[in-house]
């Protein structure tokens, strides 16, 4: 893949009705866990990141090439987001996102699989695999929370924001208790994926560790369609939160 220099995007953020089901995406949930208003989705902040590096390297990423997403501070519905990208010397791009100069969140992206590392595929507690379709609500995500690129409607594509989206839903299948909050993943994409497909998700738990925080829960998950895989996820959240201090 060839890469070429990313440009900034600005968006003002929002989240959807389908996030009310954790109570931190609300205003009330939000504030009962120390927080000033309803925190944004970090699949939606994921979303806004990656639109600066898809609008540079094209679908090729998307078939090939991989990412870490980190979330440092909170995104709160309606606010301004500036997703600025910055370019390495190693041929990676970081995407910076921006809240009225203060970074929420920060992407790193690599033309190739190989670029975000990893250990290969290792050992936990396995969670049962289901059978997620890719169509109606999910295949227009993006597009709703304000990413509206074209190219996703225009090659009938998966938007990358999907995967770390199925990686929550294991989290809330099996791990959540209550507000919990998505912190990180490592994304590994090994092929696009037409809208209307059905994945496989399968996962486990490679790590369970208590923090300041609260419990924070590791996974490993691997998302195929019809037996190849689409993507790889080290995904970590906390599950549990504990109270803030006043």
């Amino acid at each position: 893949m060839t890469t070429a220099m990313a440009n900034t995007w600005s968006v003002r953020a929002r989240n959807l009705p389908e996030h009310a089901d954790n109570p931190i995406h609300t205003d009330a949930g939000a504030r009962a866990a120390g927080f000033q208003a309803a925190m944004v989705a970090g699949t939606t902040v994921h979303a806004y990141l990656t639109r600066p590096v898809v609008e540079a390297w094209g679908a090729a990423w998307l078939a090939g090439g991989s990412s870490t997403v980190a979330f440092v501070g909170p995104v709160l519905a309606g606010d301004p987001v500036d997703c600025v990208p910055v370019s390495h010397a190693d041929g990676s791009v970081e995407v910076r996102a921006l809240v009225g100069g203060d970074l929420r969140a920060r992407l790193v992206a690599w033309p190739d699989a190989a670029g975000a590392g990893g250990d290969g595929p290792r050992s936990g507690e396995a969670l049962p695999p289901h059978v997620e379709p890719l169509e109606d609500g999910r295949g227009d995500y993006a597009r709703r929370a304000g990413e509206d690129l074209a190219l996703y409607a225009d090659d009938g594509i998966v938007h990358p924001c999907l995967w770390p989206a199925l990686a929550n839903g294991v989290m809330i299948r099996h791990l959540v208790d209550g507000p919990w909050i998505h912190t990180r993943s490592r994304i590994v994409h090994h092929s696009r994926v037409a809208v209307g497909s059905d994945a496989l998700v399968e996962a486990a738990v490679v790590d369970r560790f208590d923090t300041r925080a609260g419990t924070r829960v590791l996974l490993d998950v691997r998302i195929s369609v019809d037996g190849a895989p689409v993507a790889t996820i080290e995904h970590e959240a906390i599950v549990s939160l504990r109270p803030r201090e006043a």
